[in-house]
């Protein structure tokens, strides 16, 4: 059996993003209710995650350590990573459009909601198909053909990856504000409230 690290942290760390994509739809059904201000400045805080995090620490390093080398190894999975990487290349515009589209409803008021609620819909559905891909053939084959010496090298990358919500790791202090605003506002199944 491989090193378990960078497979135990990519697996950790998709199931935070699945949990803040689901906290996300919840909120979304919920609606802002009588607390608008509270409403918005969690769905702001998970969107900031998901670009912050995902999208700067986690992708980078599957793109540029993991694919690769499965790819290499395993040329049967390279049709899925070449998708996971146009999926990748485009991740960033795809969040930072979300952020647009709720600044917009909280902004410019229900006339704006519809846009934002379809946008992040087909976003949940993507992101959880994303992370079923790598998840069904990616790690699959990673774990089948990977070489200890690429286990050696994955698990040196994803060691030093600071989620601020995977459960059991020391959190960067830098993230402790957004940590706090998204557990104690956020549904479970990523916060208190």
């Amino acid at each position: 059996m491989p090193s378990s690290i960078s497979l135990r942290t990519i697996r950790e760390e998709h199931a935070s993003l699945a949990a803040v994509l689901q906290s996300l739809r919840l909120m979304l059904d919920q609606g802002p209710g009588d607390e608008p201000a509270a409403f918005f400045d969690v769905m702001r805080a998970m969107l900031f995650y998901i670009d912050e995090f995902p999208e700067r620490q986690h992708h980078p390093k599957e793109t540029r350590w993991l694919f690769p080398k499965v790819a290499e190894r395993a040329p049967e999975a390279a049709e899925a990573i070449a998708r996971l990487e146009r999926e990748h290349a485009g991740g960033e515009a795809a969040v930072r459009e979300l952020q647009h589209l709720l600044l917009g409803w909280e902004l410019m008021g229900e006339a704006r909601r519809e846009a934002f609620a379809d946008a992040l819909r087909r976003y949940v559905v993507f992101y959880l198909e994303h992370m079923r891909l790598e998840e069904t053939v990616v790690l699959p084959a990673a774990q089948q053909h990977l070489l200890q010496a690429d286990w050696q090298a994955l698990d040196a990358a994803f060691a030093s990856n600071t989620n601020p919500l995977a459960p059991g790791k020391p959190r960067d202090a830098a993230y402790d504000r957004l940590f706090t605003r998204i557990v104690m506002r956020a549904p479970s199944p990523i916060g208190l409230g």
